[in-house]
């Protein structure tokens, strides 16, 4: 697929182009350092949980469970941060605004619905796909929905499509409480138990499945990444650059859309990992998405098993769910970057 009309030639000179990804050199020490920080969270979930501090006892077939447990829990944590992370990356260069995220814009609450339709209901009948792909089509819906509301006779604002979101959200919530409290006390647990954000490991199908679905979609958005150094310019730019702004931006959103849809069906509502992390990878790394993207995606699983290890550790033995944790943290920051908005120049 072109991005580009007309091949690679500018039409607003050199300012413009984006920088050869070579890099800088403090970007490479930091992507290494960033790179190494992960074996290190991969010791630290390993030794930490309700249990205790420490390994467990592998020569007992207990100990080894809760190795496993404790193991798979990281698994799920750097692939549903990773997702969550890279999705609000992409949400905030498309609309060119910091307070963007999946959670805010609706995206999560969509795709919470229909993976509650799918666990309530058996939904996942077609197998190890079944709940992701259901949580996208809801997702879509949602993101379709919202962006329906927020076009009144023009391109919509950004503030439009947020609030629109965060109503559909609510919107999505009120149809999830409904659904709980109709269901059987299994059905009920489950979902509750789920909608706070829990990285229990699910099966190794769902998980390889998920897997597929978030690195190809992460793939997908780095090929995106010089487009979208150039569409978070404004339209404008893009257009003098030859950029399909259009073929960009809905490319990108269904990608995210799928990111942001996957890490619901395998960990439940986990807010505020994609306002957080992309704001300090951009502090750290700049703003060209040819390294804030994998660096998001990176940042974002460490992130959120660091959050995850706290949630076992805090109040242990009685277990927290993680998004109680993220919502603890997310929400001071949002206000944060709220009152400081208007210092992004990058923001209409």
């Amino acid at each position: 697929m072109s991005l580009a009309k007309g091949g690679s030639t500018s039409k607003c000179g050199d300012g413009c182009r984006p920088a050869p990804f070579n890099g800088s050199p403090k970007n490479r020490r930091r992507a290494l350092l960033l790179a190494a920080a992960v074996p290190v969270l991969f010791a630290v979930s390993a030794m930490l949980g309700p249990s205790g501090v420490g390994l467990p006892d592998t020569a007992s077939v207990s100990g080894r469970a809760i190795l496993d447990l404790r193991l798979g829990r990281f698994f799920m944590g750097m692939l549903v941060g990773a997702a969550l992370s890279t999705s609000g990356t992409v949400f905030q260069a498309i609309l060119r605004n910091p307070l963007a995220e999946p959670y805010v814009l609706g995206v999560s609450g969509g795709a919470g619905l229909g993976a509650a339709l799918s666990i309530l209901i058996g939904g996942a009948f077609i197998g190890a796909i079944g709940l992701p792909l259901t949580a996208f089509a809801f997702a879509l819906l949602t993101l379709l929905l919202v962006y329906a509301i927020a076009n009144q006779g023009g391109v919509p604002s950004v503030y439009s499509l947020i609030l629109s979101g965060v109503i559909v959200s609510a919107i999505c919530s009120s149809v999830i409480m409904f659904l709980v409290s109709t269901a059987d006390i299994e059905g009920m647990h489950t979902v509750v138990w789920w909608m706070l954000g829990n990285l229990q490991p699910a099966s190794w199908a769902e998980q390889f499945v998920s897997l597929a679905f978030i690195l190809a979609a992460i793939v997908g958005l780095w090929l995106f990444a010089p487009a979208l150094n150039v569409l978070t310019l404004g339209r404008e730019m893009a257009h003098y650059q030859g950029l399909d702004a259009g073929v960009v931006t809905i490319s990108s959103l269904l990608l995210s859309t799928l990111l942001a849809a996957t890490a619901v069906s395998m960990g439940g509502m986990i807010g505020f990992v994609g306002l957080i992390v992309p704001h300090v990878m951009r502090s750290i790394f700049g703003p060209d998405h040819r390294w804030l993207i994998p660096a998001s995606a990176i940042g974002g699983g460490a992130f959120l098993v660091l959050c995850d290890a706290l949630a076992r550790t805090l109040m242990a033995p009685v277990e927290i769910p993680v998004g109680v944790v993220t919502a603890l943290a997310g929400g001071p920051f949002f206000l944060i970057v709220l009152r400081k908005k208007m210092k992004y120049a990058w923001i209409d």
